[in-house]
């Protein structure tokens, strides 16, 4: 196994919850209202300190996707996915960004983000920016 190589970010960070490894910056968030299957999700115009799984579809709210999912560097846990290709075109936008999980990662704060928090919100988001 190699030496880790990561990034470090100044600014307002977005971290992996478990490790503390810093993934993006609150400056590169295109919209923050999108869902995921364990509540709310951010969509990223860039992230650090990630690596790439398999390509796969997968079926989304808005339709089908090629998406891979994206690991943290430092841990290994899944914190998200890239969109890879949307097929629809009203969802080419998402096409080389990212989502972070919010139930995955740490804000700025240094504060975590639970699904009960979601409940209590309630409403029902869409992945719209």
């Amino acid at each position: 196994m190699g030496r880790l190589f990561s990034i470090t970010l100044e600014g307002n960070i977005y971290s992996c919850k478990h490790c503390h490894t810093h993934l993006g910056l609150a400056d590169h968030i295109i919209s923050k209202t999108f869902q995921c299957r364990h509540g709310r999700a951010y969509l990223f115009d860039r992230v650090v300190n990630v690596t790439l799984g398999e390509k796969e579809e997968r079926m989304m709210l808005t339709g089908m996707h090629t998406v891979v999912d994206i690991f943290c560097v430092g841990c290994g846990s899944i914190v998200g996915w890239k969109y890879e290709a949307a097929q629809e075109k009203g969802q080419k936008y998402k096409e080389g960004k990212f989502i972070l999980e919010r139930f995955k990662i740490l804000s700025p704060d240094g504060s975590s983000y639970s699904i009960i928090q979601d409940a209590q919100l309630g409403g029902s988001d869409t992945d719209e920016p």
